[in-house]
């Protein structure tokens, strides 16, 4: 604070007036007083400003002095800052010089030797696969490497990870998918990819990328088939000239990732390899090879000049083979229990007709909606599949069953469950019996049993006419339905009435086949059923059929036909079904799925 100054008192009486409110000057009295109070009110203010002044002086020193930093805090902060400030300005600097008079749209080596780009390929996930589209996606990681001398660096760091505006700075390769119909890089947070650039001046450029390929499929075999899926790609603009592909021998070409699974496939290999496309065109180009059309091309103009480039190209087949899991309990568990099903009618009477046919044509319409529904997800190619045929070959055994049924109704002889009678052995009871559901004459009801006959039916009644004009054989139908056979002993009588020997067989010659035909029944009413009993020979004739020996009861026995076909439709389906696995399974040769790497 600098030193108060004081100021002399004749100063002081120089500039005080003389005289206050009037202007006159009083009496040296009056002055003295005066010049003592100013004085004394100078003095209080310069001491009231002083200690003010020393106050804050002392605070604020206090206050320095207890946050101010050590002398070696300060001393490394400020070689910190330091060596980042050194640090960025010598990477700016070498980025800087590295990219001072590059030009990216140079390849490396121009005029030289052609450049080489080293790929390598990590597999993260795959699918869907669509077979109707015929096309496949996979996500990976596509790493490319090349050797670029302009970016050669010396200095501390070996390698050099920079931002992805970097790489709008430097030349990369124009690389493309060949077979790829929708590919994208992905975006999310920022464009997933990065390059690294090291000392000697190798660039590793990597990205990952969602590919969408083509796939040409072959499905003869399926769901049984192994696909190969192929994956190629390479320069779009450079020749082979200028730019080779090479797959990077420091690593595996294709690395798959070991949580990667498929629901429909497994991935079982993946081969790579180099190919060299080659395209022919008329105009001439750097590198380009001069061809003779005449041998080398038909179809064109012999004298024309073409040439040919070649393209490095790389390739990778994934190769696939399908699940069969979910084929087995949607199509062909179904179409053997179809087949089977099938079956159940050989063990039907062969006189269930409806319910024959009602069997086979439920199984029919079943398996064709199984068939048709099984293609939904195939493309509409112009050969069958193995699928078709096992499809198809259920179908042809449903179908069989209802032409055997067919053939075995064709030669049923008796109709449809229907018995026959001579008509001795109804006038052998019209002296006992007074109606169709009469007892006995005697009122014997026992030796009747529990033989029941409609009284409508039994008023049907077919006569023949003989030679003569006479009727010579009267023969009466009745479904079996209306019909029960005793099992009990039946009473022996000495009368036998025509109730008891109802459903009785006779021998094939005692009943025309012409019988058999309901177009030969004359339905007669039953008020008149007693005035059409007739005579076949007189009373010995009828007294010698009255004792004939009684027989049991014959109806329609199983078909001969049915019985074959239980044994021959199973076996003979077994042996196609063997014979068709053996072959596809065989055919497709199917591996086992390797170790991922």
């Amino acid at each position: 604070m600098a030193p108060s100054t004081t100021v002399p008192l004749p100063a002081l009486v120089k500039w005080w007036p003389c005289s206050i409110g009037s202007g006159s000057c009083s009496s040296s009295s009056t002055t003295t007083t005066g010049l003592m109070k100013a004085n004394l009110f100078i003095a209080i203010n310069r001491i009231i400003f002083s200690s003010f002044s020393s106050a804050v002086f002392g605070i604020g020193t206090s206050f320095f002095w207890a946050t101010a930093p050590g002398p070696t805090t300060v001393a490394v902060d400020g070689a910190i800052r330091l060596t980042q400030r050194n640090n960025h300005g010598n990477i700016s600097e070498l980025l800087d010089n590295l990219l001072r008079g590059y030009d990216n749209s140079i390849r490396p080596d121009f005029g030289g030797s052609p450049a080489v780009i080293e790929v390598d390929i990590m597999v993260r996930s795959m699918g869907p696969i669509s077979e109707v589209d015929m096309t496949y996606s996979m996500d990976c990681y596509f790493r490319q490497s090349w050797v670029d001398r302009r970016l050669a660096f010396t200095g501390e760091y070996n390698t050099l990870a920079l931002s992805i505006s970097m790489l709008g700075r430097i030349w990369k390769p124009d690389t493309y998918f060949y077979n790829g119909k929708q590919s994208y890089l992905h975006t999310i947070t920022t464009p997933n990819k990065f390059v690294r650039i090291n000392q000697d001046g190798r660039v590793l450029y990597s990205s990952r990328l969602t590919i969408k390929a083509g796939c040409p499929m072959n499905l003869e075999d399926f769901p049984m088939d192994i696909q190969r899926c192929p994956l190629k790609f390479g320069s779009f603009g450079y020749t082979s000239n200028d730019v080779l592909y090479r797959w990077n021998s420091g690593r595996s070409a294709v690395a798959i990732a070991e949580d990667m699974k498929l629901s429909q496939f497994d991935l079982v290999d993946c081969p790579a390899g180099n190919v060299t496309d080659r395209v022919v065109h008329k105009t001439a180009s750097v590198g380009a090879t001069v061809i003779n059309p005449a041998n080398d091309i038909d179809g064109l103009d012999p004298n024309a000049k073409l040439y040919v480039s070649e393209y490095s190209m790389l390739l990778v087949s994934f190769h696939l083979q399908r699940h069969m899991g979910n084929f087995l309990i949607q199509v062909y568990g179904p179409c053997v229990l179809l087949v089977v099903l099938s079956w159940v009618s050989f063990w039907l009477n062969r006189e269930a007709t409806a319910d024959r046919v009602s069997l086979g044509i439920t199984t029919v319409l079943t398996m064709t909606f199984l068939g048709l529904e099984a293609r939904t997800d195939l493309p509409k190619v112009p050969y069958p599949t193995a699928l078709d045929f096992f499809v198809f070959l259920s179908f042809a055994f449903i179908f069989a069953t209802i032409i055997q049924f067919a053939v075995v109704h064709y030669f049923t002889k008796y109709g449809s469950g229907e018995c026959y009678f001579s008509a001795d052995e109804l006038t052998s009871s019209s002296d006992e019996d007074s109606d169709c559901g009469g007892g006995n004459a005697n009122g014997d009801q026992s030796h009747l049993h529990s033989i029941k006959i409609s009284s409508k039916r039994c008023s049907t009644v077919t006569s023949i006419s003989g030679t003569g004009g006479t009727d010579s054989k009267v023969v009466e139908v009745i479904p079996l339905s209306v019909c029960s056979i005793p099992v009990t002993p039946v009473r022996k009588s000495s009368k036998t009435s025509w109730a008891d020997l109802s459903c009785f067989g006779h021998k094939e010659e005692d009943i025309p086949r012409s019988f058999a035909s309901s177009s030969f029944s004359t339905p007669v009413p039953s008020t008149k059923r007693s005035s059409l009993q007739l005579s076949l020979g007189g009373s010995a004739q009828i007294q010698r059929r009255r004792k004939r020996k009684k027989r049991t009861p014959r109806f329609n026995s199983v078909s001969k036909i049915d019985r074959a076909s239980r044994i021959f439709f199973p076996l003979l389906f077994l042996a196609i079904n063997v014979f068709y696995w053996f072959l596809y399974l065989s055919r497709s040769e199917r591996l086992p799925q390797q170790h991922k790497n």
